[in-house]
Order: C-alpha cells, then sequence, then structure tokens
C-alpha cells in the first residue's frame, strides 16, 4: 500500500494511537499516579510533529515550550510532543535529550519546565532490551513530553513517596510480561484504528 494512502500513517493516528497509549498504559497500569487528572479535564496538549529531521523538531519543542510557559494552567498543564519521522533509533532520540535540556535553559525555562523521555525502544541503563520494565518509558511513537515544575512538585507533596511509584511500575510490568504489555500495544493500535473508522 502507498505510505501516503495508508491510514496508520498520518498524524491522526499516531496522536489517537498514543492518546489510547496514555489511557491504557500509563493511567490503566497506573504507571504515573498523577496522570489521569489532567487528561481527564483536557489539560494534556497533543502535538504530531511532522518533523524528518532533528533540527525540524528542535524548531517545534521550542515553539511548544513557549507555548506552555505562557498558556493558562487551567488550559495546558503539560505537553506531549509525538515525532513520529525522527530520531525512531533510540540512540539517537538519547543525545537529541541534552539539546532539548539546553533549548529549556537557552530559553530561559530552567527550574519552569522539563523535559521527560517515551520511546518505543526505551532502554534504562543497566538492563537487557527485552527487560518489561523498560516498557515503563515506552511510547508508541518517539514522544518528548514537557512538564511543568510546579505541576511536579505539586504531585509529589500529594505522592512523599515518589520512590515508590517506581519500584510499582517494576512489579506491575514484571507481573504483566512481554505477553501482556505485546497485547496492551495490539489493544492501543485497534483503539487507533477505531478511532479512524469512526465518521
Amino acid at each position: 500500500m502507498n505510505a501516503a494512502a495508508d491510514p496508520e500513517n498520518t498524524a491522526a493516528f499516531a496522536e489517537a494511537q498514543t492518546r489510547a497509549w496514555v489511557n491504557r498504559a500509563v493511567i490503566g497500569l497506573n504507571l504515573c499516579p498523577f496522570a489521569k487528572a489532567p487528561q481527564v479535564k483536557g489539560l494534556v496538549r497533543y502535538v504530531v510533529s511532522p518533523a524528518t529531521e532533528p533540527e525540524a523538531l528542535l524548531a517545534t519543542l521550542c515553539d511548544e515550550l513557549r507555548l506552555l510557559a505562557e498558556a493558562d494552567l487551567e488550559r495546558v498543564e503539560t505537553t506531549l510532543i509525538v515525532h513520529p519521522g525522527v530520531l525512531n533509533d533510540f540512540e539517537d532520540y538519547n543525545d537529541f535529550l541534552g539539546t532539548a535540556e539546553a533549548a529549556v535553559a537557552m530559553l530561559g525555562y530552567d527550574g519552569l519546565l522539563q523535559v521527560a523521555s517515551f520511546h518505543p525502544d526505551y532502554q534504562f541503563a543497566g538492563t537487557a532490551i527485552g527487560d518489561v520494565t523498560n516498557a515503563s518509558n515506552r511510547s508508541p511513537y518517539p514522544t518528548l513530553h514537557l512538564l511543568r515544575e510546579e505541576s511536579i512538585e505539586r504531585a509529589v507533596a500529594a505522592f512523599p513517596d515518589a520512590s515508590a511509584i517506581f519500584e510499582t511500575n517494576m512489579a506491575t510490568l514484571e507481573s504483566l510480561g512481554a505477553a501482556g504489555w505485546a497485547e496492551l500495544q495490539a489493544q492501543c493500535r485497534r483503539d487507533a484504528q477505531g478511532d479512524q473508522a469512526a465518521p
């Protein structure tokens, strides 16, 4: 099938699958106890970047950092920049994170905003690539998550033992297993396909 005619090769599909992942994995598995409220309230901004080169992605990142910094917290709390066309190699993506952090500093947003990382091939240092615990940071597409520091501080204040979240996530994913994670990913794709088929 011609890529341009493939309904799964669209920004709309990438957004739908990412939304499904947030609902089924991040919230459904409670990988982030703080994710449900902004999602339910419609305060998560989803941006699918058309970038095919890191320079174009950097431009999108800077635009979105400015937008989030200036936006009313009651309108946008956090932003997910999904970028299917660039940094699909995890090492390249990981290298770009330094550029992303430098952009935050250059724009004067240190202490205000930060960038969290999600990737289909995410791998924590010291783990095997097939270790299911890597799934805590595995998204359908390479994704940069822009967060407000004040939101993080508020969440930590409400959940003081933040270190327990990581340990709980590892136990959740080990219990789910590779087969369970694969089925969850397949369900996210089916959700997105259903969204695309809806009138």
